[in-house]
């Protein structure tokens, strides 16, 4: 009796078994139940990209920036302000004070010198030390003055630095070419009849070439309009000799202004 109860409990439970699926009693290979499951593949890593570079600082253009600055001034006011928070020039770090012109900017004859000097950068204009004395001198001479209310006798002055140089050096190529975009537009504003270049420094930056002895007196054009290169007062008052050029380049440029009348 007992026996037969195990058949069918044996029975009952291989039907079940049946019925969930498991039809057959083995597989076609052994399989060790105790054996853990493998570990997943690992994944494929990406490809390690290069690292990006640091940036790097990005390094001012004085040139460009002068150019760009001095193009946006509309007025001859706007020029200086912007000439005077131009930060790279290390002049402005020794200075005394910021020089930019003297006189009517309707003037008919624009002069333009170097940069002040020692008295020049105490008072902030150009040309008032004793070479602007001898200046004043040689434009009474042919009836012109700074000072003067009428634009017809008025001489309008800057220089092609505005501030002064240590011990009244030369001032250097990088100098001269990052303010020439200031001086070029001061030029424009102004927009005078005649220029009047004093001196190798001026020369230099507006014509490219120096050698004041050999190119004085000869008449050129810069930005359109007549120029003149003369001999700076300062070196007049060293070589006195040379006055009786000086002389002579302002009898031209007398017969100039009356040429342009």
């Amino acid at each position: 009796m007992e026996s037969g109860n195990t058949y069918w409990n044996d029975r009952a439970l291989l039907e079940w078994q049946i019925e969930l699926g498991a039809d057959e009693a083995i597989g076609d290979a052994p399989i060790n139940r105790y054996d853990l499951d493998p570990a997943p593949a690992p994944k494929a890593e990406k490809p390690a990209s290069a690292p990006t570079p640091p940036s790097q600082p990005t390094i001012a253009d004085p040139v460009a920036e002068a150019n760009a600055t001095a193009k946006d001034a509309a007025t001859l006011e706007d020029l200086a302000t912007a000439m005077a928070a131009f930060d790279h020039c290390d002049l402005k770090r020794g200075a005394r004070n910021f020089v930019f012109s003297d006189s009517r900017p309707d003037a008919r004859v624009m002069i333009i010198g170097e940069a002040p000097g020692r008295q020049e950068d105490q008072v902030g204009k150009p040309f008032v030390g004793q070479a602007g004395q001898l200046l004043d001198k040689m434009l009474a001479a042919i009836d012109l003055d700074r000072r003067s209310d009428q634009p017809e006798r008025a001489v309008y002055i800057t220089n092609v630095l505005p501030w002064r140089l240590p011990q009244n050096r030369t001032p250097d190529a990088t100098e001269i070419a990052m303010l020439l975009p200031f001086l070029e537009r001061h030029i424009a504003l102004a927009n005078p009849d005649v220029l009047i270049l004093m001196g190798n420094t001026p020369c230099q930056a507006l014509l490219g070439r120096a050698g004041i002895t050999r190119i004085r007196g000869a008449w050129t054009e810069v930005l359109g309009r007549p120029t003149l290169p003369m001999f700076h007062p300062a070196y007049l008052l060293r070589q006195t000799a040379a006055k009786r050029e000086a002389w002579a380049d302002l009898l031209s440029l007398k017969a100039k202004l009356k040429d342009l009348t």
